[in-house]
């Protein structure tokens, strides 16, 4: 399940980077406020339009059902010029994107 979390994580910004392709971009804001063993909130823009915010808390700690639940949300500007952006949740019941973007399961 960390797993799952991290590697949706390390997407996120894997595809933010591939996307843009502007290496003169810079951090124009970075918020790592609150990083801990029990959670942490982190926000990041670049000057190329992209951004991320990202919360998570650890659940039912020291419990055999102990997990990390993750909200957040990325935004960057693809190819042809429009800003996608992508809300989701990472539970327990695995990786919930949501974006205008993004097709939706029947």
């Amino acid at each position: 399940m960390k797993f799952a979390i991290v590697f949706a994580t390390v997407l996120t910004v894997a595809l933010g980077a591939a996307i843009s392709g502007d290496k003169d971009a810079v951090i124009v804001k970075a918020d790592f406020d609150n990083i801990g063993t029990d959670g942490f909130n982190y926000a990041y823009e670049t000057s190329n339009g992209i951004s991320a915010q990202e919360q998570g808390q650890l659940l039912n700690q020291g419990a055999e059902n102990e997990a990390i639940a993750v909200r957040g949300q990325f935004q960057y500007v693809g190819p042809d010029g429009v800003t996608y952006a992508v809300q989701y949740i990472a539970d327990e019941n695995g990786f919930q994107p949501q974006g205008a973007h993004l097709p939706v399961a029947p």
